[in-house]
């Protein structure tokens, strides 16, 4: 990966800001089945607190993403949906079951496939599980988990606010407050937050600015009632609104769009959920609850142009689908009492079970017009319809025990078993009904060199449902056998090191992984007609094997009272192996698995409370798709922040890319330029410098 020299001399000088605060304190992981330390955790895991979390300008998980090794994201318009970790996970969902390899949970309730809502104001902590979760998290989680826990009601009443002026139009305000009601045995905390940005894109054709905007809108509620000593209730009520336009894609790869009829990228989430705890006395029962109402509406100017930009030839396209979908899920736990080593307890445990069903529908619109002046018989009119039912009901058994051999080894063992069945039809006739007996599990052996420093090694297995196969009708008749694909699974060997040295308050973890992927699950697209570009078509076929292998290192470092460091660093090798259907790709690096990733920067407390902050974040280049060779650059994008606190009033200015980098996140390989639709590689920018003031007042 080419690092500048500029760059090269910030990494050298600096490691990357975790937190305003000039104690390093004890972390505290909330995504595993009970809270425990992070010095005594058997993976790998980056934890993002809060103060770090606040101070991102943008409130969303992919900008936060940037600062976790080994995690990538695809977004082909507006906001990431879709993450990849260790190089496995989905990129799109055009078609199709809507299966996800990252599983993503927000206050224990799970969004897999729905990474939109992810927006971060008034959030305690965010977690990055990777390698599988089978037996945490189950079909959802083959490649990591993503866990998100925002602010809980105070015992005392108290809040925060925040206002973010910038350029690109952008004015963000939002404001979380809460504590105990006059019957003290209840609590609550009420969060409100509009982001709003004119986006990154300008459309020359329609002379517009705000064509890709971004306009964004979070509401939370949480309301907590204990009962009495041993019984509590938790409910929340939240809804994401996001309103964003998609007018992104350009053909010449800039950041000026020609589109005539720009799309949409939105999604509206409601969420209703209940949690309930009772302390027994030999053990603690947990129940969580959770329904969602997701409301999609994604549209695209297929052609990415106008008539000017296409004459003499007459190419206009347009593609949209409205999606909606239904969650609800209910999951029992019981778990043992919180012990430690004894000759008298020696085991802790937890199982429980957990069903889930989903219910989507989607209707898409397609139409289209080409007409060639050479062409007497032109113009050529088309337009398509479809609607597609989704269903699926899932039933987990699981458990997890941690037996203590003595003071410093503990064997710790997991298992879940799970049911998919699903059913499918359109109005095409076509029609599926899949279904899937999976399992996963995981083993480990930690020994506790001190009470802040262990050592690990672990076995898991991950598994991820199979499918189906939309439309291959299109298609040539020698893939038509391929209706049907199996569950993937993966098993992951992995050896770490977690270290604490409060003399040096010094944070340290090292990760060694290798993972073999059975029956793996790879997408290719293919566009039937040339001169139509709504007729991709999608399949997803089981290669035989893969594998996925690398380190992950984390460091924070208080080198001074005032100055605070930190490197984050990932190593990923990744190879398809043995796809008999397509033997170009035998050996070559999966998609969206850059080699090298890293965060790193500083953080400085100067005089009469002014800080400065400097971030790089950093990945190698990587290839686009599994359908062709085309790969992105690699890239390094520098952060700068100096603010003031004063009190309870923090002020900060900021600049994000500082040097203007160009950089994609995203390629397509396909012909879109009339009228020889030549193949060609075309890439969304990321985004460019942007900057603006931040004042936050916590009361």
């Amino acid at each position: 990966m080419h690092i500048n020299r500029k760059n090269l001399y910030l990494f050298l000088l600096t490691f990357s800001l975790v937190s305003f605060s000039q104690e390093i304190e004890e972390v505290i992981i909330e995504g595993e089945y009970r809270k425990i330390s992070l010095s005594e955790r058997d993976l790998s895991i980056v934890v993002i607190q809060s103060e770090e979390i606040k101070s991102q300008v943008i409130k969303h998980f992919q900008q936060l993403s940037y600062l976790v090794p080994n995690l990538n994201y695809a977004a082909s318009d507006s906001r990431a949906r879709y993450f990849q970790i260790r190089g496995i996970g989905e990129r799109s969902g055009y078609q199709g079951t809507p299966n996800s390899s990252v599983g993503f949970i927000i206050d224990d309730i799970d969004y897999s496939g729905q990474g939109g809502v992810a927006t971060l104001f008034d959030v305690d902590q965010v977690e990055v599980f990777r390698g599988p979760q089978g037996s945490r998290t189950g079909a959802n989680a083959l490649a990591g988990l993503i866990y998100i826990k925002t602010k809980d009601p105070t015992d005392n009443f108290e809040g925060t606010s925040e206002l973010t002026l910038g350029d690109y139009g952008t004015h963000n305000i939002g404001i979380a407050f809460g504590g105990p009601m006059k019957n003290k045995k209840i609590k609550y905390r009420l969060v409100l937050r509009t982001d709003y940005s004119d986006g990154f894109r300008e459309n020359t054709f329609l002379n517009k600015k705000d064509t890709s905007k971004k306009d964004e809108l979070t509401f939370r509620y949480k309301l907590d009632w204990d009962i009495d000593s041993s019984t509590k209730i938790k409910f929340l009520v939240s809804q994401v609104d996001i309103d964003d336009p998609a007018d992104i894609w350009t053909i010449d790869g800039s950041l000026n769009t020609l589109s005539d009829r720009p799309g949409m990228d939105s999604q509206k989430t409601d969420t209703y959920g209940v949690k309930i705890f009772k302390d027994y006395q030999n053990f603690d029962l947990q129940s969580y609850t959770s329904s969602t109402k997701t409301d999609v509406v994604f549209s695209y100017d297929a052609d990415w142009g106008n008539k000017d930009s296409h004459f003499p030839y007459i190419y206009d396209y347009f593609s949209e689908t409205i999606r909606n979908r239904d969650t609800f899920s209910q999951e029992i736990r019981f778990l043992s009492k919180n012990t430690s080593f004894s000759s008298k307890t020696r085991f802790e445990w937890v199982f429980g079970l957990d069903f889930s069903r989903l219910e989507e529908k989607n209707l898409t619109n397609d139409d289209g017009i080409y007409g060639d002046p050479s062409d007497p018989y032109s113009p050529y009119v088309s337009k398509s319809y479809i609607l597609r039912n989704y269903k699926s009901k899932n039933l987990s058994l699981f458990g997890n025990i941690d037996y203590f051999l003595n003071d410093q080894y503990k064997l710790a063992i997991g298992m879940r078993g799970e049911k998919w069945d699903a059913k499918y039809n359109d109005s095409n006739t076509e029609s599926f009904n899949p279904g899937n007996n999976m399992n996963g599990g995981k083993i480990s052996l930690i020994k506790t060199i001190n009470t802040k420093s262990n050592i690990y090694f672990s076995i898991a297995r991950g598994y991820k449902q199979g499918g189906f196969n939309l439309g291959l009708d299109a298609l040539d008749s020698s893939v038509n056998n391929n209706l049907i694909y199996d569950p993937e699974f993966l098993t992951n060997y992995e050896l770490g090191i977690n270290s604490k040295l409060d003399s040096k308050d010094l944070n340290l973890s090292a990760v060694v992984f290798f993972s073999k992927r059975k029956d793996q699950q790879v997408l290719i697209s293919r566009q039937v007609d040339p001169t139509d570009p709504n007729t991709f078509s999608y399949l997803t076929q089981n290669a035989a094997e893969g594998e996925n292998y690398g380190l992950e290192f984390s460091s924070d470092y208080l080198l001074t009272d005032n100055i605070f460091i930190y490197l984050n660093l990932g190593i990923l090798k990744t190879k398809i192996e043995n796809w008999e259907s397509r033997e170009d790709l035998k050996n070559r690096a999966q998609a969206h698995a850059p080699e090298k990733s890293f965060s790193t920067g500083i953080n400085f407390d100067m005089k009469d409370d002014i800080y400065l902050k400097i971030e790089l974040n950093g990945k190698s280049s990587f290839y686009y798709s599994d359908s062709h060779d085309n790969k992105s650059k690699s890239y390094q994008l520098t952060n700068v922040a100096i603010g003031k606190n004063n009190d309870n009033i923090t002020a900060e200015f900021w600049v994000r890319n500082v040097f203007n980098r160009y950089y994609s996140t995203r390629g397509f390989y396909f012909g879109n330029e009339a009228p020889n639709f030549f193949e060609t590689l075309y890439e969304r920018q990321g985004d460019p410098k942007n900057y603006g003031l931040s004042i936050r007042y916590d009361f």
